[in-house]
């Protein structure tokens, strides 16, 4: 059974390394570069929260359509 037990760093490198994972970060780098366009715009940090309803309704779906459309 000590051999089947993987230890933290393992892990962490399986999650990294899941197609899961990567289209997490693609996503909230989305929303992060969305968040500073509209902190801009406003003139002020409208922070994380905003910026992810904002996303999430006009830019979601044509995003991941695009992400899952053949390159």
């Amino acid at each position: 059974m000590a051999g089947e037990k993987k230890s933290d760093a393992e892990r962490d490198e399986m999650l990294k390394s899941s197609s899961l994972y990567r289209e997490f970060q693609a996503e909230r780098e989305e929303i992060l570069r969305h968040k500073w366009l509209e902190s801009e715009k406003a003139g002020y940090d409208i922070g994380f929260e905003q910026a992810l309803t904002d996303w999430i309704i006009k830019h979601r779906s044509k995003w991941r359509k695009g992400r899952q459309s053949p390159q």
